[in-house]
């Protein structure tokens, strides 16, 4: 997984690369297939905001998110159980769908022979 850092009115240093990566390591225990993941960080007022946009692989689609904290460790916390929320739900979504059409096919397969 690419993972690109940025950060508007805030200096990206060493030690908040090194979380953000660390916790995106997180997210590929639940799918291994993410291609490329833009995040951003910022600052706006007295609220720091972390937010991702994770391109994820074989037909997956886009997952973004956001989250708002006082502190940026917290947003990037809340932002990684966020996409891992929805990077679950994706992943439930592909198997769903492929196991229906594993029963679709069996079913008419069926029906065609019973007739």
């Amino acid at each position: 997984m690419q993972i690109k850092l940025s950060g508007h009115h805030i200096e990206i240093t060493d030690s908040l690369r090194d979380y953000v990566n660390d916790k995106m390591s997180r997210l590929q225990r639940h799918f291994d297939n993410l291609i490329d993941t833009e995040v951003i960080l910022s600052v706006e007022k007295l609220q720091q905001k972390a937010e991702a946009n994770i391109q994820l692989g074989s037909g997956g689609g886009r997952v973004f998110a956001n989250a708002v904290s006082n502190d940026m460790y917290a947003a990037i916390d809340a932002l990684i159980d966020k996409l891992d929320r929805q990077i679950k739900k994706q992943k439930d979504k592909a198997v769903d769908k492929k196991r229906q059409g594993t029963s679709l096919k069996s079913s008419q397969h069926e029906d065609s022979l019973g007739t």
